[in-house]
């Protein structure tokens, strides 16, 4: 197996854990506000990650202090529209909404690195971006306060795939995600004074939601994504993500009961077949 499907196939991993943090979100934020929650799981990831590596973590420099930093920065704006977007949709509408960076990808792939994806991989986002809609369809209710920020959250998204991929592959792996959520837990709680009145409930939503999303969704899954979507291209990253909200639906449905429908299978359907269009293509310089 070469290095480019051994990376692509531990992403592939991640996405069943970042799946299930739609619903975990969503059932947290009846107990836990939304920016206070992203405070506590970047604080608590980080003070993990420091425990583990802070012998390593001694040697990071200015530069790379500044790049991990906008890394965090990205990475904020995304959890934290996401996050709060979640008070306002459903949980399987979020994750199809947020998977629209796989459209926002490969576009700030071209203006920023000048690199044009390959033609499987525009029929695969175009399969793609047909399925999500088809997902997103079903949900029905309009489009509300919510939806737009998830919107916003895929644009930031689909940037910060582009960013890491240009990053990662010139600095540490260690201080990068160490440094990102870092910045994601300073610039929570900077905003959490600012914007939004904090609530904490400690109930065992709130807990093992905190704890899930703390050690699975952000200490393992930050560190994977920053080490191995490197070994791949940004577009072919982002379409693999997409499959993130077809997990994030099934639990939806047996956790929350929200119904997908035969159209929403459908949508999913497409989804599969669009990362498997891309997948096939042989093309090492996407």
């Amino acid at each position: 197996m070469t290095k480019r499907y051994t990376a692509e196939l531990i992403l592939f991993a991640a996405t069943f854990i970042w799946g299930g943090t739609f619903v975990i979100v969503k059932l947290g934020l009846e107990d836990i506000s939304p920016l206070l929650l992203t405070a506590l799981r970047f604080s608590i990831a980080a003070l993990l990650f420091s425990l583990l590596f802070y012998k390593h973590l001694l040697k990071i420099n200015r530069d790379v202090i500044y790049k991990g930093s906008i890394l965090g920065f990205l990475l904020f704006i995304g959890f934290a529209t996401q996050t709060i977007g979640l008070k306002y949709t459903t949980a399987s509408k979020s994750a199809f909404i947020t998977g629209m960076f796989v459209i926002f990808t490969p576009l700030f792939q071209f203006l920023i690195e000048k690199k044009s994806p390959h033609r499987a991989n525009l029929i695969g986002i175009g399969i793609v971006s047909v399925g999500l809609w088809l997902l997103t369809e079903p949900s029905g209710n309009g489009f509300n306060v919510g939806d737009g920020l998830t919107l916003s959250c895929a644009i930031v998204f689909g940037l910060y795939i582009v960013a890491l991929d240009i990053v990662s592959k010139r600095y540490d792996i260690i201080h990068l995600v160490f440094l990102q959520m870092v910045s994601c837990a300073v610039l929570s709680w900077f905003s959490l004074g600012m914007i939004e009145s904090p609530l904490f409930r400690p109930t065992p939503n709130a807990l093992w939601g905190l704890a899930y999303l703390t050690i699975l969704a952000t200490v393992i899954t930050t560190y994977v994504q920053t080490r191995f979507q490197r070994d791949t291209t940004p577009t072919r990253a982002a379409i693999i993500f997409t499959i993130e909200p077809v997990w994030a639906a099934i639990l939806a449905y047996l956790l929350l009961q929200e119904k997908l429908g035969i159209v929403g299978m459908l949508g999913g359907g497409l989804i599969i077949a669009g990362i498997l269009i891309s997948e096939v293509s042989k093309s090492n310089d996407t």
